[in-house]
């Protein structure tokens, strides 16, 4: 984990792909001439977007005229010049409010001749809330919560929430007139730049009709506020605008740049396992859909290699990146790798030498201090001897206090980045 980690860590990737040579700035393959910039201003938002605006003042130094980014409580990192704020997620709260408010103050006035970084990464869609008018934050916090708990995926979400915000789906490229270079740290299977942070300097070519579809499909639409059903359904009629749609003008002067993926760093667990002597098999495709389904695209290799009769055989190592969902019912605590790894310990029970890792590469899995778990075939037998049913934790979303009590957590703290979940099958 440290090298796929290692491998994603924004401050590093964005060195990679950002530099200075007397006055020309580089962003992958474009240049700028920072001769004809007045002023060179930071903001944006994500767990690792601390680490990507460290990384931005050590390339340009006093260049660099200020910025504000917003962080996840707990992910703040010293800096020199760009101002970082901490705010709630995954639901967004008064002080993310008053962080976004005065970030878009800071753009508002910026001209043409001003260059815009916008540093984005994993959460910055909770981070940066500007509700629409008529809508209240707890409007927006009560949508996020049923949303979080409905089973809707990522770009599901996103549309909801784009359509309910100023900044998100284009909002923010349409508050400034200056020209924006988007730094991006993807935690979004694809790279879909509409879903990283909802896409706030992207066209958005989602409409109201398609949010109301996606409340109406997960039965949450008479639970959203009534203010939230309200705005959606005037923005159908066409009474208020809608985000910012493909071949916009504004866009001409923005661009964007992927400093690293989910790719990146299951590559560089890959090439980490069969140097420690592994047969390391990395999967082509994510793993994606509810945790307790999504864990069987892992275990279902099992049997092929225990028999000796697939493309690998022991001591082996098989590879998977993606990110799974959860449909919460009730009020238990966890999150989507820690259900993944319970699911993953009642499919393996029994088998010897085996063990399945679910890990949140942010060092964070859902409401919660693991990062995720690690399971092997005597875990099951452990549980029952210790009365910890993994059947019923898994079913009332209690998976936390469950591999608490086992030991089978995962623990690191922030760790900077943010780029999907990590899965290992491991048979020795």
């Amino acid at each position: 984990m440290a090298a796929g980690l290692n491998a994603a860590d924004p401050y590093e990737t964005l060195l990679n792909s950002v530099s200075v040579d007397k006055h020309s700035l580089r962003v992958g393959r474009r240049s700028y001439d920072l001769t004809h910039i007045d002023r060179v201003i930071a903001v944006g938002a994500g767990k690792a977007s601390a680490r990507m605006a460290q990384a931005l003042e050590r390339v340009l130094g006093t260049r660099v005229d200020g910025g504000l980014i917003v962080v996840k409580t707990g992910h703040k990192l010293p800096t020199k010049r760009i101002v970082v704020l901490e705010a709630g997620h995954p639901i967004p709260d008064q002080a993310g409010l008053h962080a976004t408010k005065r970030l878009l103050g800071l753009i508002h006035d910026l001209t043409p001749r001003d260059l815009l970084f916008v540093l984005l990464s994993g959460g910055a869609s909770s981070l940066l809330p500007a509700p629409v008018p008529g809508v209240t934050l707890t409007d927006k916090q009560r949508t996020t919560r049923l949303l979080l708990r409905s089973g809707a995926t990522i770009n599901e979400i996103n549309v909801v929430r784009k359509h309910l915000s100023l900044i998100k789906g284009g909002g923010l490229a349409a508050s400034t007139r200056a020209r924006i270079v988007t730094l991006i740290l993807s935690d979004v299977i694809g790279d879909d730049l509409g879903s990283i942070g909802s896409g706030p300097t992207v066209a958005d070519p989602s409409t109201f009709a398609d949010a109301i579809e996606v409340l109406q499909r997960y039965k949450m639409w008479h639970a959203v506020p009534t203010a939230v059903r309200r705005h959606l359904q005037q923005g159908k009629k066409g009474t208020v605008p809608e985000t910012m749609k493909p071949g916009s003008r504004r866009l001409r002067s923005v661009h964007h740049h992927f400093i690293g993926n989910n790719r990146i760093m299951l590559e560089a667990v890959t090439h980490t396992a069969r140097r420690a002597g592994l047969h390391a098999k990395l999967l082509p495709t994510a793993i994606t859909g509810e945790a307790r389904i999504a864990v069987k695209q892992l275990t279902d290799l099992l049997s092929t290699i225990a028999a000796g009769k697939g493309l690998l055989r022991r001591p082996c190592c098989v590879v998977a990146g993606g990110e799974t969902t959860v449909t919460v019912t009730g009020s238990g605590k966890g999150g989507r790798a820690q259900e993944f790894a319970t699911a993953a310990a009642l499919e393996i029970a029994g088998l010897p030498h085996t063990w399945v890792v679910a890990f949140g590469t942010d060092g964070t899995d859902g409401p919660t201090d693991a990062a995720g778990g690690i399971v092997n075939g005597e875990t099951v037998l452990l549980a029952k001897q210790v009365g910890v049913n993994l059947r019923s934790a898994l079913k009332r979303h209690d998976t936390y206090p469950a591999l608490k009590t086992l030991r089978c957590h995962i623990h690191t703290g922030p760790t900077g980045t943010n780029v999907n979940d990590l899965y290992l099958l491991l048979l020795l």
